[in-house]
């Protein structure tokens, strides 16, 4: 069996393993990680040949932390990363790269076909009718995008969102609240297999499908569990997941989708969106207009050269190839933006 992982902010971790007889035999370590005393791989590899295959990656990383030589460094690797690499290998997980990714980047569209070609896209790709798709958003109009399980009532003031001719629409994915305008917003979506994030924990796999974007951005960014993006200078991101189940009740996909703050207008923010002391107390901050930083202020580049900067990262790493929304995707699409994500009962289903 064979498992990778890049842990981030780091180095690539392989390991190659049997099992037999429920345990683990004949683990071997590498990649292209730093580590002194030389005998400490050898360390590694011992304390996982024996373990039952069973054990949690918590558990496989305790045995590492346990049997490494003291005084052991480690540079671009952790035990934690050793220990999803070897579940990655049990599950039989894919890589970025045994795929032929494919880009949507198409002209603008309204919030409620938004998030109805998420769900049409990732179903696709869940029924393998479609590869794994990178679609990078374009706005027709300001929204606010509430979480699935987030009170309509609780989240954003009526008045505000009339006055400034803001839609709320709902999505499928759990998370906060999302403030978007044309030309201020970069969104994206990833509608990948389950497999890529087989052997990961749910935390784990937000940090590891936006490992890509963060070094290319124009600043120095970082995943802040569970779903942020963030910089020295604030938070520039956060992100959704939704797990979804194949037909038949088989493999099934992941839905994982970014919004990034390239500008943004906190005023505006605050007279639509209601957002309480206890949220910004947790984030340890006074002010919501500090808890996001645009990165139009970080990187001094146009929205545009943002969003090329970062598909052309993404096509170096993992290959990328132009696609669109087929005809029929964009008409069952059409058709859940009417019945349902444009539809009061949708959008007000947690009151």
């Amino acid at each position: 069996m064979h498992g990778e992982y890049k842990v981030p902010g780091g180095k690539l971790v392989v390991v190659d393993l049997d099992v037999e007889g429920g345990v683990l035999r004949h683990a071997r370590v590498a990649g292209d990680f730093f580590l002194e005393p030389d005998e400490a791989l050898d360390a590694v590899d011992d304390a996982l040949n024996g373990a039952p295959a069973d054990t949690d990656a918590a558990g496989l990383a305790a045995r590492v932390d346990a049997a490494l030589p003291e005084g052991t460094v480690m540079y671009g690797l952790t035990s934690e990363g050793i220990a999803i690499a070897v579940r990655r290998a049990l599950a039989h997980a894919t890589d970025w790269t045994d795929y032929d990714w494919q880009l949507i980047h198409e002209g603008p569209q309204s919030p409620a076909l938004h998030m109805a070609l998420d769900e049409v896209l990732t179903a696709e790709v869940a029924a393998g009718h479609r590869p794994p798709t990178l679609r990078v958003w374009e706005w027709a109009a300001p929204a606010v995008i509430i979480g699935s399980f987030q009170s309509l009532r609780n989240e954003v003031d009526p008045a505000g969102a009339a006055r400034h001719g803001i839609e709320v629409v709902r999505r499928i994915s759990g998370g906060g609240a999302m403030f978007v305008e044309p030309g201020n917003t970069i969104t994206y979506s990833l509608s990948v297999p389950e497999s890529l994030v087989q052997g990961l924990s749910f935390q784990d796999s937000y940090a590891y499908l936006d490992d890509w974007v963060l070094g290319d951005m124009g600043v120095k960014a970082w995943y802040q569990p569970l779903n942020d993006i963030a910089t020295e200078a604030g938070k520039v991101a956060g992100a959704a997941q939704k797990r979804t189940v194949g037909p038949g009740g088989g493999p099934g996909a992941v839905l994982h989708h970014v919004t990034m703050a390239y500008d943004i207008d906190a005023d505006k923010m605050l007279e639509v969106l209601r957002i309480g002391r206890e949220k910004l107390s947790d984030k340890g901050t006074k002010s919501a207009k500090k808890r996001v930083d645009p990165l139009r202020r970080q990187t001094g580049l146009a929205r545009e050269a943002v969003i090329e900067r970062m598909t052309d990262s993404f096509r170096g790493r993992y290959g990328l190839s132009a696609g669109k929304v087929t005809p029929g995707e964009l008409a069952r699409a059409e058709e859940l933006a009417r019945t349902k994500f444009g539809s009061a009962e949708w959008t007000g289903r947690v009151p």
